[in-house]
């Protein structure tokens, strides 16, 4: 049988059922844990490659992750297209490029992230190499949570549309049930 994304997200159990905490603040029923997905290598690979194919007419330079959910894939994507990676880590709250990791004026940069739901780990890090002069030519993820909004400048492809309803917490069914909440991400609020 042929690889597919869906039969992996499948089979390594990705979509998860209860009541998360998002890293928005907002709350859901459902969470896609794609690091279920990544941790394993031949899946994490085949990935990365039909989303570097996403890109396939572009050309890229370098490519950049945020951590935590990104780096993987970003990693991946980075060895499809034959071009060095690297990512973007909070320190003190404030997403930064550390380690050594540089970012020349002109270089062209995609930025690739495991799931986008509001997009704002992603718009850190493409201010951050806007500021460097970077020229951000797209932006990939492996699950687009956005509901058909691009919420970047740049375009943006990912590899699979999820519709997950979340909720304010004020308003939050889960809530009022009183069913405990989860904290499944890489990080607290903002």
């Amino acid at each position: 049988m042929a690889w597919t994304l869906d039969e992996a997200i499948k089979r390594r159990g990705v979509l998860k059922e209860g009541h998360f905490l998002l890293s928005s603040g907002r709350h859901s029923a459902r969470y896609m844990q794609c690091a279920q997905l990544l941790m394993h290598p031949a899946d994490a690979e085949k990935t990365g490659q039909a989303l570097a194919q996403k890109f396939a007419g572009i050309s890229v330079d370098l490519v950049v992750g945020p951590a935590l959910g990104g780096v993987i894939i970003a990693h991946e994507v980075a060895r499809a297209l034959n071009v060095p990676c690297i990512f973007a880590e909070r320190k003190d709250g404030v997403m930064q490029l550390r380690r050594g990791f540089e970012v020349a004026p002109g270089q062209k940069v995609l930025v690739v992230e495991d799931v986008v739901t509001t997009g704002g780990s992603v718009k850190e890090v493409i201010g951050l190499l806007e500021e460097r002069k970077a020229d951000v030519v797209g932006v990939g993820s492996i699950v687009d949570r956005t509901g058909g909004q691009n919420p970047f400048r740049q375009p943006y492809l990912s590899l699979k549309k999820v519709e997950i309803e979340s909720f304010a917490p004020e308003d939050c069914p889960l809530c009022k049930e009183g069913i405990p909440v989860t904290k499944p991400g890489s990080r607290g609020n903002r």
